[in-house]
């Protein structure tokens, strides 16, 4: 799967504690570790060496953490413009090395929507057929390889994981017919069961449905819906967001208890 993966990373994060005073919410320690480490070691566990981190507030703390991480397999492009620079990459590119991955951050805006900063990052993504994308708060064990798997054997525009969660999130409504989404909402319905878990695969002419800076799960994903674009992958498995400290708190008794490894 010779692919980029896009970490949202920008937004604010003010629901989680004031930890987000200082440092972006995708640096918040869980167990000693930031979760956005947790989020690239699971895509690199299926051999995505590639992210684009969409940066925004604190976006330098990022760039400083990435830039100070002491492991011989990263190739940190230090320059935040919205495009691939060609010496780091093309350094990483030419390396041997087995594990190696490639990481670079763009400052994508302070109060930028979700859809901004996946337009702002055009001149990237335009050069790729298809690509991921998921959240930096947000850690799950699905299975990248069989997401990927169903996908290639559709001609959707975007598929969207859908996991099971109390109805606080954006509610998936599934078609009998076939395996696309037939309505997404951004506020659910009190009986929702399965939501937006993110990890998305998205191919390049979802960029056609990019129009300003605006909400991607609000705006673009119903416009794509309403195509007849969007499908689903259904993950039954662990899934945690970490939008509250309560969050936190499970995430790292889940981590420490073994309920997902890495």
């Amino acid at each position: 799967m010779n692919m980029i993966a896009i970490i949202l990373a920008g937004g604010l994060g003010t629901r989680i504690s004031n930890e987000t005073t200082k440092k972006p919410k995708p640096l918040i320690l869980i167990n000693g570790k930031p979760i956005i480490s947790y989020i690239i070691s699971h895509y690199r566990k299926y051999h995505i060496n590639k992210f684009i981190i969409a940066g925004g507030y604190k976006f330098k703390k990022l760039s400083q953490y990435f830039d100070k991480m002491k492991d011989d397999n990263l190739f940190f492009d230090k320059k935040t413009s919205n495009k691939i620079e060609d010496q780091t990459y093309n350094k990483f590119l030419k390396s041997s090395k087995k594990n190696k991955f490639f990481i670079k951050v763009v400052n994508t805006g302070l109060k930028t929507q979700t859809g901004g900063r996946i337009m702002k990052l055009k001149n990237i993504l335009k050069e790729q057929n298809q690509f991921f994308l998921t959240y930096g708060d947000g850690i799950s064990n699905v299975n990248i390889k069989k997401t990927y798997n169903q996908f290639q054997k559709t001609k959707y525009i975007a598929q969207v994981t859908a996991v099971k969660s109390p109805p606080r999130f954006g509610e998936i409504k599934f078609s009998k017919k076939n395996n696309s989404v037939e309505k997404f909402s951004e506020k659910p319905s009190r009986d929702a069961s399965w939501i937006n878990g993110g990890f998305f695969i998205l191919r390049n002419k979802m960029l056609e449905f990019l129009q300003k800076d605006e909400n991607f799960e609000k705006d673009v994903l119903p416009r794509i819906v309403k195509r007849k674009g969007l499908s689903f992958y259904k993950h039954a498995g662990y899934w945690q967001c970490m939008d509250t400290p309560r969050d936190k708190d499970k995430l790292e008794k889940d981590i420490k208890n073994g309920k997902i490894k890495f």
